[in-house]
């Protein structure tokens, strides 16, 4: 008998309007080898597993992709940052 694999698709959206076309493209492009699960923090697991995997992966902004338990790399970014943002002007007024 021959093991089939599967590619796990792990989807984590706040079920907005951002990350619906993303959930939509990820749908389309799945195929029979891929394993979508589709995780919407805006209504969290029951069993908390969602919450744990954002964690474990370092998620800090949605929409977010992991593949084999690996978050891809188009989705790994540092996040918001009180440096960022002050960098930007806040909290500095507004010099003319």
């Amino acid at each position: 008998m021959e093991t089939i694999n599967k590619r796990k698709i792990e989807l984590f959206t706040a079920g907005c309007a951002v990350c619906e076309p993303v959930v939509e493209m990820v749908k389309g492009m799945a195929c029979s080898d891929c394993d979508v699960v589709i995780y919407n923090l805006s209504n969290p697991c029951e069993t908390k597993e969602c919450l744990e995997k954002v964690k474990t992966y370092g998620i800090k902004a949605l929409p977010a992709i992991a593949v084999n338990g690996r978050l891809l790399s188009c989705c790994q970014n540092r996040g918001i940052s009180a440096e960022e943002l002050r960098n930007a002007g806040l909290g500095l007024p507004v010099l003319n």
